[in-house]
């Protein structure tokens, strides 16, 4: 896993999938389309102001609501590389890795860290830097297989990728 850097987009608790991704989108599985929508009933602007590399920092319970994978399809493909919450709903926290969307949770860089704050994430080392204000926020790092997951990309292209790998073995 590659460390991440960015500026940070803060939001505060309870942020459900329909606030990240509307309902009235999802007759599109299209990441590029849900992307233009991202965050847009909280922020009308959001998808304009992101650089490819930024970062989301909310609260506690970000991502309850419904179930949809659109929610954590909709921010990575908006350019966010990482998102960090002092706690996820459990189902989008699954739907993040499935995705092979960063997600870390540490209430205490959730509660410190402010619009606009520089960023630098290493999530094998368990590592959030906050640049602007010259801090470190320690989280538990990754166990390999999710930081596997991640690298290849999310659950299906990492079946895809045990598949070919086995299929050559066995040639």
């Amino acid at each position: 896993m590659m460390r991440v850097r960015g500026r940070a987009f803060k939001f505060g608790d309870n942020v459900d999938t329909d606030v990240i991704i509307p309902a009235r989108y999802l007759n599109t599985t299209d990441p590029k389309e849900l992307a233009k929508h991202c965050m847009e009933d909280a922020d009308p602007d959001f998808v304009k102001k992101v650089q490819p590399g930024d970062i989301i920092v909310a609260g506690r319970n970000f991502g309850c609501g419904s179930s949809r994978e659109h929610a954590p399809v909709a921010i990575k493909a908006a350019g966010i590389s990482c998102v960090i919450a002092e706690s996820f709903a459990r189902i989008f926290y699954r739907n993040a890795f499935n995705t092979g969307l960063l997600i870390l949770e540490s209430p205490e860089a959730s509660r410190d860290i402010e619009e606009g704050d520089e960023l630098e994430v290493d999530p094998e080392s368990g590592e959030i830097r906050n640049l602007t204000k010259g801090k470190v926020y320690k989280v538990k790092p990754l166990p390999p297989f999710m930081r596997e997951l991640l690298k290849d990309g999310g659950l299906i292209p990492h079946l895809i990728c045990k598949y070919r790998n086995a299929r050559l073995e066995d040639e």
